[in-house]
Order: structure tokens, then C-alpha cells, then sequence
């Protein structure tokens, strides 16, 4: 009875909650939101409590202001528009330039970021382009450290691997190379970092097609190593294709544990023996 009791209590209670909004503070003002199957306001209603993750914790904002875009023209647009057009393109898991006209209409997902507008895929384009790849890795790399790093307080394990993917259509750096599930198609080679179970991506080495390799690596793990800094991983961890020697000497460099297996060669047999 009692069981009873507490789940009619609880049901009560749900129905209250329906029938009052809810109070959410985004970078764009205080919204309230109510569930409802039957009206159509916006397809990401979920966007609004992680705009609210980003007005209390300012990311968004330090990721905007040290952005190193910049216009001329009077007529351009706003830079946190085109940064949040294209933050909402990657939160709707959008693929291609084109399907960003389907967000052009969602006001609501707008204004929870503090957007006067979602700019055209034209002006998103054209705008990335006029970054400096140098100057965007100086503004990206520490906002996705700083997001990171606090995770890493424990003993964890970072992985290493390199992942084959396929090309379409001219594209920068795709070249045909080891593509062993679409042989002679142009592809790109991805050697990932990431945090061992928690499948969380550290850093990215983008590689054409040719360079599949882990010669190709060494720099970004070392790089990687480098700003951890106290917070390194307790056991670097990679297949055979990383069991080289300049990737041990990297990790020896820098006093790193690692543990990779190493390809039975005819002088791995002879030590062995």
C-alpha cells in the first residue's frame, strides 16, 4: 500500500510539472519550455538545456570572442552567427554545407544561443575559408583541451588508432592508398587519441590517403603528451602498426609508459630467441 501510495504521489506530481513550463536561462534570455506531442515548434527542444550548460559555464562564449575570424565589409555577418550556425550543424549531426538551409527556419534553436540569424551554407563556407589553418588549430586546440582536461584527474589509458575513410568527390588530400575495405578509392587516413573506454577523442591527425603509416603520428603525440602535461595518460596503448621505433623513441622521450605490440620481424625473433 504504502508503494501505492508513493507511485499515485509521483504520478500527481507529473501532471503538475506538465501543466507549469519549465525555466531555462540560454545565452539568448530565460525560455520556457513545456512538452507537447502535438504542436510543432522546433525539432531540437533538447538545444535549449545545453545552451544553458554553455551560458553558465561561458565556453561558448571564450570559443566565440577568440575566434581569429574578421570582416571588412558592413554587410557581412555577425561572427557569432556564423559560429553558432555552424555549432547548430554539428549538434543536428548535419553532413554537407547544403543541408544547413533546414536549420535557416528555426528561430527558437537561434535565439537559445544568442544568434540574431542562421546564416546560409554560402556564408558558413566562405567564412571557414577565410580562417587561417594555423591561426584556427592556435584557437581550437585549447578550448577542446580546457574541456577535457579536468576529466583526467584519474589513472586512464590513451589509445591510438588509424582509421581508413573513404572519399567522394574532389576533396582536399584525398589520395588513393591502403583502403582495404574500398581498394583504390581516394581516402583520407584519421590517427585518433583517445581515452580508453570512455571513447573520447583527444586530438585528431588528419592524413592524406598515403600517409596511413604512423611515422605521420609522432609529432601529434608528442604534441598531445606535451600539453597534458601533469594529467598525462598512465599507459599509452597502440596495435602493431605504432610498434615502430620512432614512435618508442617519441614515448621514451617524454618518460611515457606505453605498452604496443610489435610485428614479429626476423630480428624481433632473433632477440626473442
Amino acid at each position: 500500500m504504502g508503494e501505492a501510495k508513493r507511485r499515485a504521489l509521483a504520478g500527481r506530481q507529473m501532471v503538475d510539472d506538465d501543466q507549469s513550463p519549465q525555466v531555462v536561462d540560454t545565452l539568448g534570455g530565460r525560455m520556457h519550455v513545456r512538452w507537447d506531442e502535438g504542436a510543432a515548434a522546433t525539432p531540437h527542444g533538447q538545444l535549449v538545456f545545453f545552451a544553458e550548460f554553455l551560458a553558465a559555464t561561458g565556453v561558448f562564449e571564450r570559443w566565440v570572442s577568440g575566434c581569429p575570424l574578421s570582416y571588412c565589409s558592413g554587410n557581412a555577418p555577425d561572427k557569432r552567427d556564423v559560429l553558432g550556425t555552424l555549432m547548430l550543424g554539428l549538434l543536428a549531426c548535419l553532413r554537407r554545407y547544403a543541408h544547413i538551409t533546414a536549420l535557416r527556419g528555426d528561430a527558437v534553436a537561434a535565439q537559445a544561443l544568442g544568434m540574431n540569424k542562421v546564416v546560409s551554407e554560402d556564408a558558413l563556407r566562405r567564412a571557414l575559408e577565410r580562417i587561417d589553418e594555423t591561426a584556427s588549430a592556435v584557437w581550437m586546440r585549447p578550448s577542446l583541451m580546457h574541456s577535457v582536461r579536468e576529466a583526467l584527474d584519474r589513472s586512464w589509458v590513451l589509445d591510438i588508432d588509424a582509421s581508413i575513410k573513404p572519399l567522394y568527390g574532389r576533396q582536399e588530400g584525398a589520395e588513393i592508398g591502403y583502403n582495404p575495405s574500398k581498394p583504390m578509392r581516394p581516402s583520407d587516413v584519421l590517427h585518433t587519441f583517445l581515452v580508453s573506454n570512455l571513447r573520447l577523442v583527444l586530438d585528431v591527425q588528419v592524413s592524406s590517403g598515403k600517409q596511413h603509416t604512423s611515422g605521420h603520428a609522432k609529432a601529434a603525440l608528442g604534441r598531445l603528451l606535451d600539453e597534458l602535461c601533469e594529467r598525462r595518460p598512465a599507459l599509452v596503448r597502440g596495435d602493431s602498426g605504432y610498434g615502430n621505433e620512432g614512435i618508442l623513441l617519441t614515448l621514451e622521450e617524454c618518460q611515457q609508459p606505453y605498452l604496443l605490440r610489435l610485428r614479429q620481424t626476423k630480428n624481433v625473433q632473433r632477440l626473442v630467441a
